[in-house]
């Protein structure tokens, strides 16, 4: 029987002339891509019964649209001749595109389309945007980056659910897994089939270059908050299963992708996963146990992501950096490799950090940061978080155990629960926009509800705009109990009030002040990020009742004497 398609193409980095492009094939394939003159292939790989490969196409032209064609064995699967969709096409840019603006969009959170969720959600900014798009009427992004939660592990749909139901009374050997939530990988690859089956999200894979990061609900809500919770969860029966799963799962159909040409053949894993092409299901389900952190990684820290010696040395790195024309990208994991150790607690380790900071310096003029947690909250909800850390490393039990209880109810974990991280941050942006950056941009998810802050320094000035803009949700919605509390956040009398709870835990105030320039807008959204000379500006749109996308918050970021410049 002839492979067929099951998921893809999904266009992923376009590099000068050369881009790549994953699928996943019902069968043992090799799957070629021709885009006029250029072209690549692959043998697909097998773990877990299914099949995938990741093809770079090489030889495309400068400055071009080239569509393209997806073969399986020698036979044309895409595109589909009865496709009411535009041809997909692979974009390049012209020369080095260092003078060609940069279009960037984003956003985080989306469950699966409307009639597939368990509750009644606005439209789906993605599909809306991928409608326009479809028109020809918006101008192609350059890439599409995903800031996290690209599927929910732990809040499937009703669909997925009925699946897992059949599937627990077929598996008696695992009678404690949860009912209603994904534990193995082969329930993961569902999540992901009903996600980007969804005809417009399909064509825009397709048509539109995507990186992307997780967040918690790829794995689990909270996933990662403290070493508590580490602790506890690694005493359900479930949980080494569902962490090797989610995490294999993830490499294999996010992460990979993230990855440019050169450095996929370069990948450990992408090595071994080839090396036992015929199965490589041992390969990934050992990957996912030693990423995913075993209780014995470190002594008294179940789980913590890095070596079994306890070096800092994460066992594989999630972050990563690109760069498209005079902008460099960095995208951070925000969760797997937390050092959750309370004397130490910091958002990446060591190694990881002085690799990020290293890739924040350089020769371009926009330093973009993609981190799945907001870097800038209301600053009342900021000033809470970080009290509730020091109150949680309190060495008074009763104390500490309140503050965990607190953590956890109220989802306290972001960058303001790593203050020392948190502080670097704003310390390393000191420096790169002292060196000459003409912006630099934190894009976030996570919170579901979208603003845009600007950061000021209290102890020198910084040339370069600093600013937090926040996309979430792509497709969600947040309890309408927490809008208030949100708004609260950045009025200055709550926010004052919390920096007082703040000083009775000897928390000195932040390096940075902010205040917010728009929102916050509670509906689902896209945000476009556009560069051009060194001016930058930010587009917030938000869904109709009709299912299109209406203005919210355009804000130039960028000093305007810098945009005329460019001219």
């Amino acid at each position: 029987m002839s492979a067929e398609l099951v998921i893809g193409p999904v266009l992923r980095r376009v590099v000068g002339t050369r881009a790549t492009v994953w699928v996943e094939t019902s069968a043992p394939a090799t799957v070629r891509v021709s885009a006029g003159p250029a072209a690549g292939e692959a043998q697909t790989f097998r773990a877990y019964g299914h099949h995938y490969a990741i093809v770079v196409v090489e030889g495309l032209t400068p400055g071009g649209a080239t569509p393209y064609e997806v073969l399986l064995d020698g036979a044309s699967v895409w595109p589909d001749p009865r496709s009411p969709y535009p041809p997909s096409v692979i974009r390049t840019r012209e020369g080095d595109g260092t003078d060609q603006p940069v279009r960037l969009v984003f956003g985080s959170c989306r469950e699966t389309t409307q009639h597939a969720t368990p509750r009644r959600l606005p439209p789906d900014a993605l599909d809306a945007y991928s409608r326009r798009l479809m028109t020809g009427a918006e101008t192609a992004p350059d890439l599409l980056l995903l800031l996290g939660d690209q599927v929910y592990a732990d809040i499937p749909s009703p669909a997925v659910k009925r699946f897992l139901r059949r599937r627990r009374r077929g598996h008696a050997a695992r009678p404690q897994a949860p009912e209603d939530q994904v534990v193995s990988y082969e329930e993961y690859t569902r999540l992901y089939l009903e996600s980007w089956r969804d005809p417009e999200i399909r064509w825009l894979f397709a048509t539109v270059p995507s990186v992307m990061i997780f967040d918690d609900h790829e794995i689990i809500d909270d996933w990662n908050s403290s070493a508590s919770w580490r602790r506890e969860v690694h005493q359900q029966p479930w949980w080494p299963e569902r962490i090797a799963s989610g995490l294999a799962s993830y490499w294999v159909y996010q992460h990979l992708g993230n990855l440019a040409p050169d450095q996929i053949a370069a990948d450990p894993v992408y090595q071994k996963v080839i090396a036992a092409a015929d199965d490589a299901t041992e390969v990934l389900r050992e990957f996912g146990t030693a990423v995913g952190g075993p209780p014995s990684a470190v002594p008294g820290i179940a789980g913590d992501g890095r070596h079994p010696e306890g070096d800092g040395t994460p066992v594989y790195q999630w972050s990563y950096a690109l760069d498209l024309g005079r902008t460099r990208v960095v995208v951070l994991d925000n969760r797997c490799s937390r050092v959750l150790d309370p004397d130490h607690r910091a958002m990446l380790p060591p190694d990881e950090w002085a690799w990020f900071a290293e890739q924040a310096r350089g020769d371009f003029d926009h330093l973009v940061v993609g981190s799945s947690l907001p870097w800038l909250l209301p600053p009342g909800i900021h000033h809470l978080e970080a009290w509730n850390e020091r109150l949680a490393g309190s060495d008074r039990p009763r104390v500490a155990a309140f503050a965990e209880r607190q953590r956890r109810a109220l989802d306290l974990e972001h960058w303001a629960a790593f203050q020392r991280s948190f502080d670097a941050l704003a310390t390393l942006f000191a420096e790169v926009g002292s060196a000459g950056a003409a912006s630099i941009s934190v894009l976030s998810g996570d919170v579901h509800h979208s603003y845009v802050a600007r950061a000021a320094f209290r102890d020198r000035p910084v040339a370069a705009p600093v600013h937090q803009l926040t996309c979430s949700p792509v497709h969600n919605q947040l309890q309408s109990l927490m809008r208030p509390v949100l708004r609260l956040g950045w009025w200055r009398g709550p926010a004052a009030a919390a920096r007082a709870l703040a000083r009775t835990a000897r928390i000195a105030a932040p390096r940075v002040r902010w205040k917010k320039l728009a929102g916050p807008y509670f509906g689902n959204a896209v945000s476009t990020l556009v560069h051009e000379g060194r001016s930058a500006r930010v587009l917030i749109e938000g869904t109709t009742t009709g299912g299109d996308l209406r203005e919210v918050a355009a804000v130039d970021l960028a000093p305007r004497k810098a945009r005329a410049a460019t001219r």
